[in-house]
């Protein structure tokens, strides 16, 4: 009985540690949030709002895994496609303007499968 016990709470165990290494992959619900404020800065350009510095550096922090760049790079992408509002040459120098070297430049001319 011991033995089925000890069995079932190592199996438990896996199934958790499985699940919220899942449960933390970035999705572009989180990157949205993280750039929202960004969007009037993103528009008109202008002052940077701390918010958004904000926004920036979390996802940064968020995006530690090569995967988890390329969705962030694929989401920032497809919200430029959706939102022709967005100026790219505001959105490229974001990052530095943040203070966060990031991996790639945010443009739709970025290859996101090249992403590291």
């Amino acid at each position: 009985m011991a033995m089925k016990m000890m069995k079932f709470f190592c199996a438990m165990v896996v199934c958790m540690v499985l699940s919220s290494s899942y449960a933390e992959a970035l999705t572009c619900s989180d990157v949205s949030n993280k750039i929202t404020p960004c969007l009037n800065y993103l528009k008109q350009g202008g002052e940077v709002p701390a918010d958004c510095c904000t926004g920036v550096k979390g996802l940064n922090d968020a995006a530690k895994t090569t995967p988890d760049r390329q969705t962030a790079c694929n989401c920032l992408k497809t919200s430029f496609k959706s939102n022709k509002d967005l100026k790219s040459d505001f959105a490229a120098s974001l990052p530095s303007k943040c203070g966060v070297n990031i991996p790639y430049k945010i443009s739709l001319e970025t290859d996101c499968n090249k992403v590291k």
